[in-house]
């Protein structure tokens, strides 16, 4: 029988209907009331960390919850986090970079609806995440919809619908059919087993993600220099342009390089990768010192732009990083 630790953080799962709409009410071992069953497969312990709507979950909470999960791997064969649909994406590719070569499963989950409601998808998620501890998939991970999807690679794509998140540009690590969970192996990335598990929790908050529309109005990068942001995440147009004619971008963008802000650009389209070798307006931004992004979804991006920027202030050594696969989040020539 496995051990696992349970982490709660708040969000939908442990929603209840207060003044103002839902919000967060349930504990831990309340939550755990409504899974009645599975003590008698799992030893089960349980922390509160914190009680939020994920939408309030920021880079401390990160922070929080990356050493809550460090304090207890030693001790437990797997951790369950649950926490809030809405930014549960950006949490998990945090973690996938703040907690290296992990070598236990770091599993987060949640619901579209609360786990009191009669018709809630919360049982089924936790059902699936405890699943995926009990098939010993290492990594962090997100547990939804009888599906086990990389951290760095869920993206929520729907905000009613019970199959919330999607992987993008990725395989399932595991999927749930009747006869039990079928780990992909091919799709698991294996720990080094010679290098222990380490905590890398150094953030920085001073990240702009800005999507582009035709006409963005290039004084806008003035601005952002001017609130200090030390890193801009661009979502550029298809593979991966951005316009020069008339409103010029490109000057506004070479001067922030120069200045040594670190500017990754990836594309607005969801699926495959951008290649900004392909149309001039890619070669151009090139040539302005930005990074591409790849295949990267854009939480994968703002949140490896964060961590970059609290391991170093070298703009070449972000560039590295950026050139480095930690955890399946980006795929290389």
């Amino acid at each position: 029988m496995k051990q696992v630790l349970l982490l709660t953080t708040g969000g939908t799962i442990a929603s209840r209907s207060g003044s103002m709409g839902l919000e967060p009410q349930l504990a831990s071992r309340a939550l755990l009331s409504y899974m009645s069953d599975l003590p008698q497969y799992y030893r089960i312990d349980t922390r509160d960390i914190l009680n939020l709507d994920s939408s309030n979950i920021q880079a401390e909470e990160w922070q929080t919850i990356a050493r809550a999960v460090m304090d207890g791997l030693e001790r437990y064969d797997g951790i369950v986090i649950t926490h809030g649909t809405d930014t549960m994406a950006y949490t998990a590719s945090v973690l996938s970079y703040m907690l290296r070569n992990l070598k236990r499963p770091v599993v987060l989950t949640g619901s579209q609806t609360p786990i009191d409601n009669l018709l809630t998808d919360a049982r089924n998620n936790l059902y699936t995440a405890f699943s995926a501890v009990d098939s010993e998939i290492p990594g962090v991970s997100v547990a939804f919809d009888h599906k086990i999807i990389n951290g760095c690679r869920a993206v929520k794509v729907r905000t009613m619908g019970f199959e919330a998140f999607e992987s993008v540009n990725a395989p399932y690590l595991g999927e749930v059919f009747a006869n039990g969970l079928h780990r992909n192996d091919s799709a698991i990335r294996r720990p080094d087993p010679d290098q222990p598990t380490r905590l890398l929790d150094r953030l920085c908050a001073d990240v702009f993600l800005l999507k582009l529309i035709p006409g963005t109005n290039p004084a806008i990068f003035d601005k952002l220099m001017e609130l200090n942001y030390r890193g801009i995440v661009l979502e550029t147009f298809g593979a991966g342009g951005m316009h020069f004619l008339r409103r010029n971008l490109l000057p506004k963008l070479q001067g922030l390089t120069r200045r040594g802000v670190s500017v990754v650009a990836c594309s607005q389209c969801l699926y495959e990768p951008s290649d900004f070798s392909i149309y001039e307006v890619g070669q151009r931004l090139l040539d302005c010192g930005v990074i591409p992004g790849r295949d990267m979804t854009t939480e994968a991006v703002v949140t490896k732009l964060m961590w970059a920027l609290g391991q170093t202030d070298d703009p070449d050594r972000v560039r590295e990083i950026f050139d480095t696969d930690y955890a399946g989040e980006v795929t290389l020539p």
